[in-house]
């Protein structure tokens, strides 16, 4: 038997092959059961699912919006005070780290995964990403593999994050560039999300 590079295949190759496809549907069919899961329009709900499928979030104090879809939940941590909007997409193929007090609007999509183009066999790119405490995330924001978003910075709306961003710097555009700084003096805290969002 050969793998579809024409490599051929020991009987223990094939048996690792089975063992991880099984893995990956099992992972597929839970990852569907959290979207599912994302309907439910109970806060407190959500995050107990959320932390028995792996999802590092304090118990009190943040919260995940209506509607996140993860990739491999386990290697998400959110830190204290933090809200992430609705239509979320928070991939976990690499570790994705959001810091305290940070406000994550809606439909943004954070990726830690992405496929080298110029690769002969298409093959993945992974990348953890850092966001520190105090950033705030506008709406429609993309932020790809391997970014870390410094103490305070802010992404405008819409966004193609690509580059590390600096503490305190306010960044935006395709793709997202300085635009200004903002004020280093913070120690707000994000308050109550909506109960049933």
């Amino acid at each position: 038997m050969k793998d579809r590079t024409d490599k051929s295949l020991s009987y223990q190759d094939i048996l690792d092959k089975i063992l991880i496809r099984l893995k990956t549907i099992l992972l597929e069919f839970w990852l569907m059961v959290l979207r599912w899961v994302g309907y439910i329009p109970l806060h407190s709900i959500r995050k107990i699912i959320y932390i028995i499928s792996g999802v590092q979030i304090p118990l009190f104090g943040s919260t995940i919006h209506m509607w996140a879809n993860f990739f491999n939940p386990k290697n998400v941590s959110i830190g204290k005070d933090t809200i992430i909007g609705d239509h979320c997409f928070l991939d976990g193929r690499a570790p994705l780290k959001i810091g305290d007090h940070v406000g994550i609007a809606s439909q943004v999509l954070i990726y830690n995964d992405e496929h080298n183009i110029n690769s002969s066999d298409y093959s993945n790119s992974f990348g953890p990403v850092t966001i520190g405490d105090y950033v705030f995330i506008g709406p429609r924001s993309i932020i790809l593999p391997g970014i870390t978003i410094g103490k305070g910075a802010v992404v405008a709306a819409g966004a193609v994050v690509t580059k590390d961003i600096p503490e305190f710097e306010i960044w935006g555009g395709v793709p997202a560039k300085k635009i200004g700084d903002r004020n280093k003096n913070l120690n707000y805290k994000l308050g109550r999300p909506m109960l049933f969002q």
